[in-house]
This record gives structure tokens, sequence and C-alpha cells, in this order.
């Protein structure tokens, strides 16, 4: 049974507007009967429940910030932002889905369609009918994504793509991908390949420790005929793919909260049932003061998501600041994983408890959508001006 309960150790709850909790209590009544009572086998079996895209469209899931004339909720961000914690509470792989699906597909179609392209995808991958997927990361360029192999070359009306993604959330299953490749003048520019055009295949990556409920694959174009009006018309360049980066990241702040908020609540819980030498385990200090370093950073993740939010809505949110809450978070995250498993001893490592399966999902999340090291020398170029990447 799910018996999560919200810390809410700072009364933020006391902030969010009626919208905002009723949009993250009806996901958390989805997550807690839909997810969490079928996650742990589908980990265990690294299986993909793909029975769950369509219900993820019917509650709003997908694109929830994308105006309803194109098939979303025209919620706020803050919504969005809430709608994850909640995901990523049941899974990170779950949680990696959405993301993908609302962040890196339906943002860049929604944010640099053409109006064709917004009606013909977006209302298909808001319900779920179609999933998506995201081309960046290659073989031999995930950190410097700019220097991108992927190729494409105009033919008629037509473009020949060419080149390799991998490491792909949703690949195996997914309808259409937004891919970046290269034009002939070595331009980064987006384009939408669908399922079925000749050339285009999505082998699926086996024997992952990590994300064992999400399908991760490669996207694999030879020779690849796609039509001149899938390529995105409305911005080109690297800050293209990285403006999706920005949505997806402010998303994934808001998620390893999630999961590190029920690593914390499972771990008092069992502190408060389990005795030893006479008494609960939550008694001793040693056990106390894990607890209460848990709750300070997790109340620390709270105001910083909020305060995120608060920005992101308002049109504020930098890519510092975003990428700032990424890292900390994800951080916080697995340190409280750890802590977590520890004061469950033995029992921590079982799929009878999700502390596990969260530690294991939080060392991918800690490496995709930029590295933890990469996220701190975002920050250090913001806050000096000089550029350590190059």
């Amino acid at each position: 049974m799910d018996a999560f309960h919200h810390p809410d150790y700072y009364q933020l709850d006391d902030l969010l507007s009626e919208e905002h909790k009723m949009v993250r209590d009806a996901t958390r009544d989805w997550i807690k009967r839909s997810v969490s009572p079928i996650i742990e086998d589908y980990a265990q079996r690294a299986a993909f429940p793909d029975h769950l895209v369509k219900e993820m469209g019917e509650i709003g899931l997908f694109g929830p910030y994308i105006p309803e004339e194109y098939g979303g909720a025209g919620l706020d961000h803050m919504s969005y932002g809430l709608m994850m914690q909640e995901v990523e509470r049941g899974d990170s792989g779950v949680r990696s889905t959405c993301s993908v699906q609302s962040s890196l597909v339906m943002f860049p179609i929604f944010a640099y369609g053409s109006e064709e392209q917004k009606r013909k995808f977006l209302p298909k991958l808001a319900t779920g009918e179609f999933l998506g997927s995201f081309g960046l990361t290659e073989p031999n360029f995930g950190s410097n994504p700019g220097g991108m192999t992927t190729n494409f070359k105009e033919d008629g009306d037509d473009v020949i793509l060419n080149g390799a993604k991998m490491w792909i959330s949703n690949a195996p299953f997914c309808h259409v991908a937004v891919v970046w490749a290269k034009n002939e003048a070595g331009r980064i520019k987006g384009i939408i390949v669908e399922r079925g055009m000749e050339g285009f295949t999505t082998p699926e990556t086996h024997n992952k420790w990590s994300l064992r409920a999400s399908a991760t694959g490669e996207l694999v174009f030879d020779n690849v005929r796609v039509p001149k009006a899938n390529i995105l018309p409305g911005r080109d360049g690297l800050g293209a793919p990285l403006s999706c980066l920005d949505s997806a990241r402010f998303g994934i702040a808001w998620g390893a909260l999630g999961a590190a908020m029920d690593c914390y609540d499972t771990a008092l819980r069992y502190s408060k049932e389990r005795i030893q030498f006479g008494k609960p385990i939550a008694g001793f200090q040693l056990q106390q003061k894990k607890l209460a370093e848990m709750i300070t950073e997790i109340t620390k993740a709270q105001l910083l998501t909020y305060r995120l939010g608060q920005l992101k809505n308002e049109g504020k949110a930098t890519t510092g600041q975003i990428s700032m809450a990424k890292r900390n978070n994800v951080e916080i995250a697995l340190k409280i994983a750890r802590e977590a498993r520890q004061m469950l001893g033995g029992m921590g490592i079982t799929g009878d408890f999700s502390i596990m399966r969260h530690m294991m999902n939080l060392e991918s999340v800690v490496t995709y959508e930029g590295t933890h090291d990469i996220h701190l020398l975002i920050t250090g170029l913001d806050v000096t001006g000089e550029n350590a990447f190059v």
C-alpha cells in the first residue's frame, strides 16, 4: 500500500493556490492508484508500463502548459512542476516519459513549429495517442552537443537524414522524434521524424541498472527521407535544443524533490515501527540526525523550486537558475536515498520499499539533461563570466 504523507515543514502549502493543490493532489491520487501498485514489478522485469501512456494523457500530464487549442491544459509552470514532483515520487522513469513528451517534444513543436505542425502533432501527443522522443545526444557527443555529426542534405521537397542518437527515452515506442541535426552549412535545425519513414529504426538499450521501468534506446537514420515541411521553422542553432533542456531541467528539479520526499517519508515511518534495543530506532540520536538533515535539505529544495516556479511563470527564470535547481535537487535526493537506505538496513535493498529503486534511478537523473559537473560549470560561468567549457 502507498502510504506516502507529504512533508511540508515550512507550511509551503499555504503559498500554493487552490488550483495548484488540486492539480498536485489529483496527480498524487493517480500515482497511488495506477503506478505504486505495479512499478516494482515493472522495474524488476525491466519492462516499460506502456499502458500508462494513455492514462497520463487522460489526466493531463502531457504538455499541461500547452494552450488548450493545441490539446494542452493551459496550466502554469508551477502546476507542471508539482505534477512532475508527484510523478517522480512514484518513479523517475515514469517522470522521464512525461518530461520528454512535454518539455522535449511538445515544447519545441509549440515554440518553434509551424501552425500546421502544431495542429498535426500536439493534440495527439497531449492525449498519449502519440509518444515522442528527443534526439540530441550522440555516441560521441553528450555534454558537447554542438559537435553532433547527424546531418541532412536537401533533395527537392525533402531532406535526407543520416546519423544516430543514443540514450533516448521513449525511443523504442515513439511515434515521432524531434531530432536535431546539421544542414549542409553546419547549422543545427530541428526535424520531426515519424515512425514508418524508411531507414528510421529505434533499437532498445538493454542491461540497465537504472530507470529500468523506462524505455531507452537509439534513433538511427539511414538515408531517411523527411519532408521539408517537418523542419521546425521557428528557431535554429544550438540555442534551440538547449532551450528545450531548460524546460526539461525545470521539471527534473521538481521531480527529484519528489523522489527525495518519498525516501524521507519511507524512512521516517520505518523508524517509528522498527524496534531495536527495546525502543523504536526513531529514538536514537544517529537516526534522528539523519532524519533532521533529510527534512532540512527537502525544505531548502522546496523553497528553491517554489521560487523557480514563480520566476518561470513570470518569464524570468534563467538557464543558470534552472541549472542550479536541477543540480542541487538531484544531489540532495541521492544523498537522502542513500541515508534512507541505511536506516532500513537490509530491507532497504528489497523491492518491498521504493528507496533502492529511487537510488538507482537517480544515478541516471544526476547525469542526463546535463551532468552534475556540467551544471556546476554553468553556475560558475554565470557568476564569474568566465567560460570554463573551452
